[in-house]
């Protein structure tokens, strides 16, 4: 039997941005339908890092930045749920003089948008975390910078939107759309949604569904891969990346150690992504170099997720060129986790307003065109 919704607004995607979106279209008053094809925050929202960072970002994602970490501090009021937001602060270290004329470099940078960082030298950063390793020559800190569980964000934002009225429906993949002069129609099996406004939130298939109407992002698939030891003694107080991105790592409540490094290995077709032995075996080495007492830790589980990357290492976040009503938000490129409950509200703001209060003009989906000018992709991403 089929079955037909019409609503302002459907959504396609359900992660943190794509729920959080459902929950400010909700509070303008807005009727939603979100549709994920899996379980909402379960993609690359819910398999990252977990880093709320603000350091070490492409300039031109900073404004973002620094208003979604405005959210962070309220989260848990927000959502009603403890997302295990913490500020722990986020260093990046330094393994070289050339990294830190980098950092130093980024500092300055940072500080025209707000963001004061605090540079350490040798043995300040020792002072700070005395079991660092020999390889590390310096840092910069973010003492406003935290993490959080990505495992629950999403999962509660999903939840928050049904509470508000939003019609949120997991194991629903969209597998057609089309725009037909007044309004959009997609469906996912014998469903059929109908809504004047349609967002794009849909991860790493979000160029598929632009294609639908015209436009062609190049979007290519990041996997990082991940690992968690054993509950430890707390000793990792600060959320730690590194210049080059390669090494990341910090601690939770309950001791375990999360940390990355390498690539993993996935399959867009069948939708699944898996760690790399050797990766994680690389990524282990590079980890003992800065922290050499996990040394005797026991890992007991490895993952990775697939998000979307651009060329330049930033998203899209724009109105269709193309259509009326449609709205992208896509290809955050291993960072996304910190700015998704701001994407929400700017989605809304698109939605709602036709413009944001936040600039997104760097996040243009027609700078990929030819002869179009692209924005530096700045220090790393650390995830």
């Amino acid at each position: 039997m089929s079955e037909r919704l019409d609503v302002d607004v459907a959504i396609i995607g359900g992660g943190t941005a794509g729920c959080a979106a459902a929950v400010a279209l909700r509070r303008a008053g807005l009727t939603v339908a979100l549709l994920e094809k899996r379980l909402c925050g379960a993609g690359a929202s819910g398999v990252n890092f977990g880093g709320v960072r603000q350091q070490g970002r492409n300039p031109a994602e900073l404004p973002l930045a620094r208003r979604s970490r405005e959210i962070w501090d309220r989260i848990d009021a927000l959502l009603e749920e403890d997302t295990e937001f913490e500020p722990t602060g986020h260093i990046k270290l330094a393994r070289s003089e050339a990294d830190m004329a980098e950092l130093e470099a980024y500092a300055a940078s940072a500080r025209e948008h707000g963001l004061e960082l605090t540079m350490l030298g040798a043995n300040a950063v020792r002072d700070e975390l005395p079991w660092l390793g020999q390889k590390v020559v310096g840092a910069s800190l973010s003492p406003s910078d935290g993490q959080a569980n990505p495992r629950v964000v999403g999962p509660a934002f999903a939840r928050l939107a049904r509470r508000l009225g939003a019609d949120v429906r997991e194991h629903t993949p969209v597998e057609a759309g089309h725009h037909t002069g007044s309004g959009f129609v997609v469906r996912s099996g014998n469903l059929e949604v109908r809504s004047r406004h349609l967002v794009n939130v849909a991860g790493i298939a979000a160029d598929t569904v632009a294609r639908w109407f015209g436009e062609s992002p190049p979007l290519e698939p990041l996997r990082p891969n991940m690992l968690v030891t054993e509950p430890l003694p707390y000793f990792v107080s600060r959320s730690i990346g590194v210049c080059g991105g390669d090494v990341y790592v910090r601690q939770v409540r309950r001791g375990n150690v999360i940390f990355g490094g390498g690539k993993g290995w996935g399959d867009l077709e069948l939708g699944v992504a898996r760690p790399v032995t050797s990766e994680s075996l690389l990524g282990m080495g590079k980890t003992l170099d800065l922290v050499p007492g996990l040394r005797h830790a026991q890992v007991i589980r490895t993952w990775a997720g697939t998000d979307g990357q651009t060329p330049d290492r930033i998203p899209v976040i724009d109105h269709s060129r193309t259509t009326p009503g449609l709205v992208h938000a896509f290809g955050f490129s291993g960072h996304g986790f910190q700015l998704g409950p701001v994407v929400g509200e700017i989605i809304a703001e698109l939605v709602t307003k036709g413009r944001s209060i936040s600039p997104i003009e760097p996040f243009a989906i027609d700078r990929f065109a030819p002869g179009a000018a692209t924005a530096s992709t700045g220090q790393g991403a650390d995830h």
